[in-house]
């Protein structure tokens, strides 16, 4: 039997090739650190201290393979100027203020030239500093990114974003996602510099819930292929973001590089496994909605279903979107409980 390895012993050993003690898994859990220090998530949210002392704490409480630096995706809206988060007491946090209105804001847009020296990212690096110093070299520590192409979202909201991608004026478009692109990569290296050991470049609206494969091939590829070369592949998952990316899997490995794969609960585990073949690695992950209502039996029957698909040849990671604030505590345990117990490779 393989001795017991640490997180990131683990974590290294697949992406080498290698069969460890078992399947790594990622655990996405956010505000639910708010909770585990008895603060609400509009306090937690201030401080990188507070953000750290809550994935410590969610870490050893629950025993999956990673810490997370990162607060909530509308934080890089706040660092392109908007000024109003909009904070739930039972959830993630939401953009209020959406910056692009008009094709004016888009000329107008700046992009920070050192995204480090903002306030949001000074608190986002102190968290990564303190789990870096906690995690003592045994625990990977990741951040976040979204990517040029689903950032636009976030900036002008997707509808009006769906509609210039689509309908143009494509200079107008390419300006924006030259600059979205642009923030991509400084804040991807920002990240790095600050001491993440992997960025999770998340893709949403790249993915085939929005787009067919033409249309991913046409307007959206072309700008993954430049924050990934602005980025560099080491240490970058891709990130479905809730979207399904199975039928853009051989186009993302031939023209990025990319390693791993977050692949969608909706798309095929085993079939992403065979497209992604000796060439990458997968992570089978589970639809967190309904870990709100389901029983342990319905959590470990699903569990078991994943790690079927994909365990197969070592290559494999499992784990979760982002872990709804509403899932009960006795559920989190059941999950992890039930990858940890059926995590063996096949």
């Amino acid at each position: 039997m393989t001795a017991a390895m640490t997180p990131i012993e683990r974590m290294t050993m697949v992406m080498t090739g290698g069969i460890p003690d078992r399947v790594p898994i990622m655990g996405n859990l956010l505000e639910q650190g708010a909770d585990a220090l008895g603060i609400p998530i509009k306090t937690y949210y201030t401080k990188g201290e507070y953000v750290a002392e809550g994935q410590l704490k969610l870490r050893e409480k629950y025993g999956y393979d990673n810490l997370s630096g990162f607060f909530y995706a509308g934080q890089e809206a706040q660092m392109l100027g908007c000024r109003h988060i909009i904070f739930s007491e039972q959830g993630p946090p939401n953009v209020g203020h959406l910056i692009i209105k008009d094709h004016t804001d888009i000329e107008a847009l700046i992009v920070p030239e050192d995204v480090a020296e903002h306030p949001c990212f000074r608190e986002l690096a102190t968290c990564i500093r303190i789990l870096k110093q906690e995690a003592a070299g045994k625990v990977p520590v990741g951040s976040s990114v979204i990517s040029s192409f689903s950032l636009p979202a976030i900036l002008m909201g997707i509808d009006r974003w769906m509609d210039l991608m689509l309908n143009g004026p494509e200079k107008l478009r390419d300006n924006l996602l030259r600059k979205c692109s642009d923030f991509t990569i400084r804040l991807a290296l920002a990240l790095k510099a600050a001491g993440v050991d992997g960025v999770s470049y998340s893709n949403p609206v790249g993915s085939a819930d929005f787009l067919t494969l033409k249309q991913f091939r046409k307007l959206c590829l072309p700008w993954v292929k430049r924050d990934i070369e602005g980025i560099g592949i080491e240490g970058v998952t891709y990130f479905n973001g809730g979207g399904r990316i199975n039928p853009m899997l051989s186009d993302l490995i031939d023209e990025t590089g990319i390693m791993v794969y977050y692949i969608n609960p909706m798309d095929d585990v085993a079939k992403a496994g065979q497209i992604i073949g000796d060439r990458g690695i997968s992570s089978g992950v589970i639809n967190d909605i309904p870990l709100i209502d389901w029983t342990r039996e319905d959590i470990y029957k699903e569990v078991r279903r994943i790690m079927d698909a994909g365990a197969a040849d070592g290559r494999f990671i499992f784990g979760t979107l982002v872990m709804p604030y509403l899932i009960p505590e006795e559920n989190i345990h059941h999950l992890f409980d039930a990858a940890r117990e059926n995590g063996a490779y096949t």
